[in-house]
């Protein structure tokens, strides 16, 4: 890892924290970042050579692994014609129009150019629609990281926001209410207490951001409830989940339907992109057929699009995508078990489909506090382990594993080999 070292010491003199992502620094796993040259399929390749088999698919777009055959093709057509217009192209009509084929209650949707953006706009959006400034998250939902959206995630259930970053005025997180994931009486607690004045409840309908941790039975169907006795609006930031849980995404997987939703990356083969869309009614409201503002020059960009309707076209008519993950994540998540059991060792697997997580503690995982509970040290043991093996997985104790339509049965069970024989260096 000689040349990734060099370059993480040239990055460090003109990138803050030498990355551009703070993940990607490797800070809670110690040593250095690997700088990535190429990938294809299930596979990445270091700047130094090292073939690893990825388990983060650029956090979670590429479903059909890197590189594949028929985006690039796509990509490489539409740069052809050109970059960027900053105006209309037939691409962003055609992926809108596969979109709102694909998710149940998606009427209309507006392209933006990140996961973040999206999320932003819909805030926005639901607070313009009613008239109210306040929102309800989840402690340990990651929404992005604009203002009001970086609320410190603390035990139990705060009655106001608190700034979790310099620079975010307290004022711009005041009206950022946190609850407990899989607890609805704890929205149900905040509502009471702030009658009248909720906008709207976000959530990640499957927790992937601080671990993988799914919601309880029940617990997506009473938020929906909760929204529609409050007149609030329920918004599912489906940036992870959207088109990967199934097709129609979590509305479909879980059959609750949101008001609003979100994407990112996903819809664009990985490419920079996002978008944000639900009911016609409240969509109507976004200039400049309302009076809610948003605007950007690159959305819907026709080489992001391009990349985003080959994906997406694909999935929507190849419903075999789907069967295989999936069942490359339960064979993971099975033989991980077999694992815990051989060594009697305190993790836990949780996830569902192609998500999955091995936390490190033997706690049931439910939501944040549960998930903190977690030996990142012994974690990290794990996961450079597993880096020297040649198997790459995010650099955190709360991130995803991805499971692509590019891995084989082959892959996992190396990768399982490979966490028998860690299991048995680090489990002393």
């Amino acid at each position: 890892m000689e040349k990734s070292r060099a370059l993480f010491t040239r990055a460090e003199k003109v990138i803050p924290g030498g990355v551009n992502s703070p993940v990607r620094a490797f800070r809670s796993v110690g040593g250095n970042p690997r700088f990535i040259t190429r990938a294809k399929g299930s596979r990445l390749w270091d700047a130094d050579g090292k073939e690893y088999i990825d388990y983060v698919g650029s956090w979670g777009p590429m479903i059909l692994g890197h590189n594949d055959e028929r985006i690039l093709e796509a990509v490489s057509k539409a740069a052809c014609d050109g970059l960027s217009f900053g105006a209309p192209t037939e691409r962003e009509v055609l992926v809108a129009e596969l979109m709102t084929s694909m998710v149940p209650g998606l009427e209309m949707v507006r392209m933006v150019n990140s996961g973040t953006e999206a999320v932003m706009s819909a805030v926005r959006l639901a607070r313009g629609y009613t008239g109210k400034d306040k929102v309800i998250k989840f402690a340990g939902c990651y929404h992005g990281h604009s203002d009001s959206m970086l609320v410190k995630a603390g035990s139990g259930v705060m009655t106001q926001g608190v700034p979790d970053s310099l620079g975010v005025p307290a004022a711009a997180a005041k009206d950022t209410l946190t609850a407990v994931y899989n607890d609805a009486d704890s929205v149900e607690m905040l509502l009471r207490e702030n009658r009248g004045q909720i906008a709207a409840v976000i959530v990640e309908p499957v927790a992937a951001n601080m671990g993988v941790i799914t919601p309880k039975e029940g617990f997506l169907q009473k938020l929906r409830r909760l929204c529609d006795e409050n007149g609030a609006l329920l918004i599912f930031d489906e940036v992870i989940t959207g088109f990967r849980l199934c097709k129609g995404g979590a509305q479909e997987f879980y059959g609750v339907k949101a008001d609003l939703c979100t994407y990112g990356k996903i819809i664009g083969g990985g490419m920079p992109v996002g978008a944000y869309g639900g009911r016609k009614e409240i969509m109507n409201w976004i200039a400049p057929s309302g009076q809610v503002y948003q605007a950007g020059t690159l959305s819907g960009n026709p080489v992001a699009m391009a990349a985003g309707l080959a994906q997406l076209t694909v999935l929507n008519e190849d419903p075999s995508v789907y069967e295989r993950i999936n069942h490359l994540g339960e064979l993971f998540a099975c033989g991980m078990k077999e694992l815990i059991e051989k060594y009697r060792a305190p993790l836990t697997v949780t996830g569902v489909g192609s998500l999955r997580c091995v936390f490190f503690t033997s706690d049931t995982v439910e939501n944040y506090e549960d998930a903190k509970k977690s030996d990142t040290a012994l974690f990290a043991r794990y996961f450079n382990k597993m880096l020297e093996k040649g198997f790459y997985f995010a650099p955190s104790q709360f991130e995803a594993a991805f499971f692509s339509a590019a891995h084989t049965e082959a892959d996992i069970r190396a990768t399982l080999a490979a966490a028998d024989e860690t299991f048995a260096e680090i489990m002393i």
